[in-house]
């Protein structure tokens, strides 16, 4: 436990030391979104009776949940690379379980901060949805599943270009793909099968129908959760191997 502290302490701090820089990053792309395509667009397309800025915003907040999420590997690499931290965690009494905890826990802590700036800069476009129980269990469940993720793959990249390498070829496509932007129901049958194996489709599924008060489709939540273990175990084997 104290060291799963320590290390969600550890990255608070630098969090702390970063704080107005990353609010400002955090709110710059949400902000460019809402103008370009959910204000301009707003009252031209209607999806299911809503807004486009209503059927936006959810799909930012998953969009968003999951880039900040995984941005954690960022700085894990940073520390792994050039400040070599991860030297003194692996001589540390620190058992890999309060380390990939203490990751995580702080990637999610990131995705938290990012929805809060886009709910607050939804209410400067005049929009309210409804951010109850299920909203906020399918924002955690998809920032678990993509800061695990993060954890694990931060630990396999053999250099810090190797990462951006990742995000470029995993999360970017993701985040235009994943149901974020557009409703998948018009796309062909294969396709939709094909996006419906991505975590990003059940978690803007998810988040938009608990957003919109739509019917909840229970199996989004519990392939989320499902993944977020099966992430954590993954991380957990990489930090051992990393270890070795």
């Amino acid at each position: 436990m104290h060291g799963f502290i320590a290390v969600y302490l550890r990255e608070l701090l630098i969090l702390k030391y970063r704080f107005k820089r990353q609010l400002a990053g955090m709110a710059v792309t949400p902000l460019l979104y809402l103008l370009t395509f959910g204000y301009a667009m707003g009252d031209i397309i209607r999806m299911d009776g809503s807004s486009y800025l209503e059927f936006l915003i959810p799909g930012l907040v998953a969009m968003s949940s999951m880039t900040q999420a995984f941005a954690i590997a960022t700085d894990i690499n940073v520390a792994r690379f050039y400040w070599k931290i991860f030297e003194e965690f692996q001589a540390a009494p620190i058992s890999n379980l309060a380390y990939v905890a203490g990751e995580t826990l702080a990637g999610i802590t990131r995705a938290l901060m990012a929805i809060a700036v886009i709910l607050l800069l939804s209410l400067l476009f005049g929009v309210s949805l409804n951010y109850g129980f299920c909203f906020w269990l399918a924002v955690l469940l998809n920032a678990a599943v993509f800061a695990a993720l993060a954890v694990a793959l931060a630990m396999l990249v053999k250099s810090h270009a190797d990462q951006s390498l990742l995000t470029s070829f995993i999360i970017t496509p993701m985040a235009f793909l994943g149901g974020t932007f557009f409703p998948l129901d018009n796309l062909p049958g294969w396709v939709q099968t094909v996006l419906s194996l991505l975590p990003l489709t059940h978690a803007s599924h998810a988040i938009r129908a608990a957003a919109l008060g739509q019917p909840h489709n229970w199996t989004d939540y519990w392939l989320l959760a499902a993944l977020a273990v099966l992430f954590f175990i993954f991380a957990l084997r990489c930090v051992g191997h990393a270890r070795d």
